[in-house]
């Protein structure tokens, strides 16, 4: 099994760092209300404003601090801590907060850039000192607007969104699941009570997947959301209803990486992200159940999905400037 080492966590370390000021290509989630919102990267977001965009920013910063704290001693480590020191300073916040009080971006980054943001504040909130703990005391007035845009939107929605893109719900709900259970239990139940709404019926998962530019799996990330929402014994029961042939290899979709045939195509590169995060649902299904019988299953299914797209991770900068993100999920599941 493929487990994070110190050379693979150098080399994470050094593609975030070269990516994670660099401003330019950037495609920005920006509405034009007038002139006056022509504005380059860097002003619109002081801190997010590298790695392409500003999501990718966002869990390119959690790679590092996540990183980190497994390899205190990596050799990019002190660049890594100059790199927070220079970027979360309460005057950039301020800047972050001040985008999101424009009119026009009620919606900015929802809800997947909500969710990575409040995973960076829960990995930075376990650094106790340094410079990566005097970043979270910095980044919790963002973490709190966007919890609070959760409150606001989650009464909202009465369906959730099933892709394997930036718009699930049910991979947001796991990827805030950890800062809003430590920090806003209110919010915690609340998701949960959503999840059980949405999701607590479903049967008999037809996995129709992947699509061309899926980067999680819409059936996966719903059962993983749900396992860490629910109890152990009720999302057994769930899983059971939700897939009830995972024993015997079905749906035989979710088992098979994907091929990724052009990755200079940022949809199609895409893939080598679904097979990372794959890999990620998988280990830690297999983690929880122990010796069911889904387990061996799930463990060689996550295996092969790692050896597909490891490789991969750096080459080109379409997928090299956020691959390595998706890629330290499975490896630390």
């Amino acid at each position: 099994m493929t487990t994070l080492t110190p050379d693979i966590a150098e080399k994470f370390a050094s593609l975030a760092l070269g990516h994670i000021a660099r401003e330019f290509p950037y495609k920005m989630d920006h509405v034009f209300t007038g002139p006056q919102d022509v504005i380059a990267p860097r002003t619109a977001h002081p801190i997010f404003y590298g790695s392409f965009d500003w999501h990718s920013c966002v869990h390119g910063y959690w790679l590092m601090a996540r990183l980190l704290r497994r390899q205190p001693d990596m050799p990019s480590a002190p660049r890594i801590r100059a790199q927070f020191a220079e970027a979360m300073t309460p005057e950039n916040v301020t800047g972050e907060l001040a985008y999101l009080a424009r009119p026009m971006a009620r919606s900015f980054e929802r809800p997947y850039g909500w969710a990575w943001l409040l995973a960076l504040q829960a990995e930075l909130e376990l650094h106790t000192d340094g410079e990566l703990a005097t970043a979270a005391v910095s980044l919790r007035p963002l973490a709190q607007a966007f919890a609070q845009r959760f409150h606001a939107f989650l009464p909202l929605a009465d369906y959730p969104i099933r892709t394997g893109v930036h718009s699930s719900t049910a991979f947001a709900i796991r990827m805030s699941a950890d800062w809003a259970e430590a920090f806003d239990p209110a919010l915690f139940d609340l998701m949960r009570e959503k999840c059980q709404a949405w999701y607590g019926g479903d049967r008999d998962c037809p996995a129709w997947e992947p699509s061309l530019d899926d980067f999680h799996s819409p059936a996966l990330s719903e059962m993983e959301c749900m396992r860490r929402m629910l109890q152990p014994a009720t999302f057994r029961e769930w899983l059971g209803r939700f897939m009830p042939r995972l024993a015997q290899g079905h749906p035989t979709s979710l088992f098979a990486p994907a091929k990724v045939s052009d990755r200079t195509d940022g949809k199609i590169a895409h893939l080598d992200g679904l097979n990372f995060s794959r890999a990620w649902c998988w280990r830690a299904l297999a983690a929880q159940l122990g010796d069911h019988p889904i387990s061996q299953r799930a463990r060689e299914s996550a295996d092969r999905h790692l050896d597909a797209s490891l490789p991969h991770v750096a080459g080109d900068y379409m997928g090299e400037h956020w691959l390595a993100t998706f890629a330290l999920l499975a490896l630390d599941a």
